[in-house]
């Protein structure tokens, strides 16, 4: 698994045609930056955007969305990167062979899934278990115009949502990252939408303007109340006390506690990340 994908909590969107925006982009605190070649990208301008992609992924990290399986532009996309060490996402990830494909062409380059149909939610938990995959993400706009639901409703996206927590967990891998906001001038809703999909087991969130970036990173990060808490659990747990608060304490909460400190000390000493 690729540690700065694994890990990451913030992936911010930036055209593959506006290569005058990767350094804002790269300068906005988000954990990566994702190159578009997909949806950003016009059909004219795909060659160019594949090209400067290239060239920016030999000396920053970043992740490539390429074009999707059975596009016009998807070899292409593939073999162009496939030289370099940037993550690639894949879009429209639903039938498991065509990640493998994927998987064996870049050869070292980690893979996050975008899932975003109703077939690629229900085959998730084999797509997160292939060697090579690194993190699904959730594809939420596109999702819901084919289940015709409003991308906002939270009510009808939760089996999905829920579907790529269980997939990840099975998997070994790490909380999938959430879809986009659509509000850019709008903090509480971006931090609302975000604290919902940490609840559910999300780990990050794919943002589309650098405004989004710090109040994503926020909501992701452990609040001082669950750090205090875990860090009274692992005290408890190292002097041989059973009971926390009234609450017992076993190995299933331990682990949670240590997980809460390892994440609130990397997001801390990163960053927003």
């Amino acid at each position: 698994m690729h540690e700065a994908i694994s890990e990451v909590s913030t992936l911010l969107f930036v055209p593959g045609d506006r290569p005058e925006r990767f350094e804002k982009a790269t300068a906005s605190g988000a954990g990566l930056v994702v190159v578009d070649l997909e949806d950003a990208v016009a059909p004219s301008n795909k060659p160019a955007a594949r090209s400067n992609a290239a060239a920016w992924a030999r000396d920053h990290a970043c992740i490539v969305r390429i074009n999707g399986v059975g596009t016009a532009w998807h070899a292409d996309d593939v073999a162009q990167l496939a030289a370099s060490s940037c993550g690639i996402m894949l879009p429209k990830a639903e039938r498991p062979d065509d990640v493998r494909r994927l998987v064996a062409a870049v050869g070292g380059c980690g893979v996050v899934a975008l899932v975003e149909t109703a077939r690629g939610i229900l085959d998730a938990a084999s797509i997160a278990e292939l060697d090579g995959v690194d993190r699904l993400a959730l594809g939420s706009f596109d999702l819901a115009t084919e289940l015709g639901v409003n991308p906002s409703d939270r009510e009808a996206l939760l089996a999905s949502r829920s579907a790529l927590v269980l997939a990840s967990a099975r998997a070994g891998l790490p909380g999938p990252v959430d879809g986009i906001t659509a509000g850019i001038d709008d903090p509480a809703g971006i931090t609302d939408d975000t604290d919902y999909a940490r609840r559910l087991g999300f780990t990050g969130k794919l943002c589309i303007h650098p405004r989004q970036v710090a109040p994503v990173a926020d909501a992701l990060r452990p609040s001082e109340a669950e750090r205090s808490w875990a860090a009274t659990v692992t005290a408890a747990q190292r002097e041989g006390v059973g009971v926390v608060d009234g609450a017992m304490v076993d190995k299933p909460v331990i682990e949670r506690a240590e997980r809460i400190l390892r994440r609130f000390a990397r997001t801390t000493t990163s960053g927003t990340i």
